[in-house]
Order: C-alpha cells, then structure tokens, then sequence
C-alpha cells in the first residue's frame, strides 16, 4: 500500500456501528505501536505509516476489536 493511493475508510461501514469510535481509535493505536516496534527490529520492511499499515489491517479484517459487555 503506497501513502499515495490511501483513502480515508468510512468508520461506519467497515464496522456497521458494532465498535465504538474510541474503540477503534485505541486499537489503531496500539497497532501501529506493535508495528512501530517490529519496524524497528527489521529495518526497512515496511515502507507505509504505521497507522496507516494498522487501518487497512483494521478495515481488511486481519484484526477485530472485543469489547466487553456493559451491564446498565
């Protein structure tokens, strides 16, 4: 995946309202740190952002988000 060719996913399509915003938020972010980190274990690898490489990751379904059960 080339920065040039990114395009911005639609949040509300890719998980059909099943995952809160700040969810998914957090978990790209966490991702991209675990990426950040094997990047830097092989330099050079990956030629993408972290966060980017962590979206696309996120939105091809490679990696879902659990969230528990809220009892109200």
């Amino acid at each position: 995946m080339k920065y040039e060719n990114y395009t911005k996913p639609n949040v509300d399509d890719i998980f059909a309202g099943k995952v809160s915003k700040y969810a998914l938020a957090i978990a790209v972010a966490k991702r991209a740190r675990q990426i950040t980190d094997d990047m830097q274990e092989d330099i050079g690898k990956v030629s993408d952002k972290p966060v980017l490489v962590a979206v696309e990751e996120f939105k091809n379904h490679d990696y879902i988000i659990l969230e528990p059960d809220i009892d109200d």
